[in-house]
């Protein structure tokens, strides 16, 4: 069952915050401008749900041993051109980072960063990392880092912990009392 976390601009705006894909005043400036804006918040909370379809259809295929659509994949590569088209590189210690401007490409500000770190991820990450939760009603991506590949949920202290329960629960259900039957005694 999925519940959708992105029901408005102001939720896709909080997630960038929290992600850290966005500075507190971008972040700030942003959700001024989306109250402001309805036409660019319509646009933001569209354009961010598809992207995440994307990235999960892709994430999916992958998390199953599975090549992604390639339409998935061109998706993705179509956001990340429009978003790349709108940001400059910055100097960023060593080297150079791409950076988006939220006054002159709010939505852009927010997606480019999501659609990089995509890219970064199928084109230099270990796929085999790429997991789906095991919990139920779950579903969540996520890269396991564990030393023997091994993780099942995409928290332990949510996902892991309910399934820990269920087991303990089933496995008291299923215990027979040390009681005798009736009639009988033990001797």
């Amino acid at each position: 069952m999925h519940k959708e976390h992105l029901r408005s601009a102001d939720d896709v705006v909080a997630w960038a915050r929290h992600a850290r894909v966005l500075t507190p005043a971008d972040g700030q400036w942003l959700a001024g401008r989306i109250e402001h804006d309805r036409p660019v918040a319509g646009e933001l909370l569209r354009r961010a749900q598809d992207l995440r379809e994307v990235i999960y259809a892709i994430g999916t295929e992958i998390a199953r041993g599975k090549r992604p659509p390639a339409e998935s994949i061109d998706s993705l590569a179509r956001v990340h051109a429009d978003c790349v088209a709108r940001a400059r590189l910055v100097p960023y210690g060593a080297g150079f980072v791409w950076a988006w401007d939220p006054k002159e490409a709010p939505i852009e500000t927010i997606l480019g960063p999501v659609t990089l770190s995509a890219l970064t991820l199928l084109t230099q990450a270990d796929l085999s990392r790429v997991k789906q939760c095991q919990g139920d009603h779950c579903g969540w991506l996520f890269f396991d880092t564990t030393k023997n590949k091994g993780r099942r949920w995409c928290e332990m202290e949510v996902c892991g912990n309910r399934a820990k329960q269920r087991r303990h629960q089933s496995r008291k259900a299923g215990a027979r009392p040390l009681t005798p039957p009736a009639g009988r005694g033990l001797g």
